[in-house]
């Protein structure tokens, strides 16, 4: 396959993309063991991408970071050909300059933005820590557009399909301190006790199924996983509804079942370079709540059996 480079961008023509359209489906589907899966049974269908980590500077530490406007095109464009029901980031969708100035921090995050509202349906974002890392959650949130969200909300939730999706925002210190310009520690990382309070009440009030968004891990304790990590399950967990936890920010990708509840992490899209490097995915809620995951590129992909 060629791949075009523009100014030091990288492209895909959409003959390229097409071709490894097909040719990442069906690795997805023979590699995760769901090609014998009957998709008529499907009721909900949505695209999932993480770690962008877009700016427009060189690359460091195999973070391509220019890269990822290509990337997210490929990935929109796939979601648009398929008519997935809506597309979320889950965090850190933009990076920043070295030294970080806080003007091209922004021109960062609206040209990422603009290739992301490129997708024909409802979008939606989870806040990453690097999407503070030079900017406020106020000044991120003004940018981005959450579908029918209001503009101030960090988290958040809303109901598509038949399910109940949850975003949380866990970029706040110990103290309760919101990340703001650069102001955080990413070990540091906690998901304050009022936002816990309104998980309660979101769930509480909910009649569907759940799934849950957040950038920060939940599934384990250490540098990459929120400080209250076993908290937030517990909640999970005593609702019974929870369906699957969809998570970005461990740039390897994991997977861990923990009380029934499945906690998918997505693979980086900023990590490598070229297309071949891309990562995203689409996830298939089936009527028995069981879960088709579908990688494209590195995103590996995964069948989790019904837990609800």
């Amino acid at each position: 396959m060629v791949h075009r480079l523009y100014k030091d961008k990288w492209i895909i023509t959409r003959r390229d993309f097409l071709k490894a359209s097909i040719l990442a489906g069906f690795s997805a589907s023979s590699l995760s063991g769901c090609s014998h899966l009957d998709r008529s049974g499907t009721k909900a269908h949505f695209g999932i991408v993480t770690d962008s980590h877009y700016a427009d500077t060189d690359a460091r530490d195999g973070r391509y970071y220019s890269e990822s406007t290509g990337k997210m095109a490929e990935c929109v464009e796939l979601m648009n050909e398929q008519k997935v029901d809506f597309l979320i980031e889950l965090g850190d969708f933009k990076d920043q300059d070295d030294p970080a100035v806080e003007e091209r921090t922004i021109s960062h995050l609206r040209a990422i933005e603009n290739v992301f509202r490129r997708f024909r349906g409802s979008r939606y974002h989870v806040l990453g820590n690097h999407d503070m890392d030079s900017i406020s959650k106020k000044q991120f949130l003004k940018d981005i557009t959450n579908t029918n969200i209001q503009v101030e909300s960090a988290y958040y939730s809303f109901e598509s399909r038949g399910i109940h999706f949850v975003v949380l925002d866990a970029n706040y210190l110990a103290d309760g301190t919101a990340y703001d310009h650069g102001n955080f520690k990413w070990t540091d990382t906690h998901v304050p006790n009022v936002q816990l309070d309104w998980l309660r009440r979101d769930l509480a009030a909910a009649s569907l199924p759940v799934i849950i968004f957040v950038h920060q891990l939940l599934d384990g304790e250490g540098n990459l996983y929120v400080d209250n990590a076993e908290d937030i399950r517990n909640i999970l967990h005593a609702s019974g509804k929870i369906i699957a936890v969809f998570q970005g920010h461990k740039h390897v990708g994991d997977y861990n079942i923990i009380e029934g509840i499945h906690y998918y992490t997505l693979k980086a899209m900023v990590d490598g370079s070229g297309a071949e490097n891309n990562s995203y995915a689409t996830v298939e809620v089936l009527h028995d709540n069981g879960i088709i995951v579908t990688g494209y590129r590195r995103a590996v992909s995964k069948e989790l059996s019904r837990s609800v």
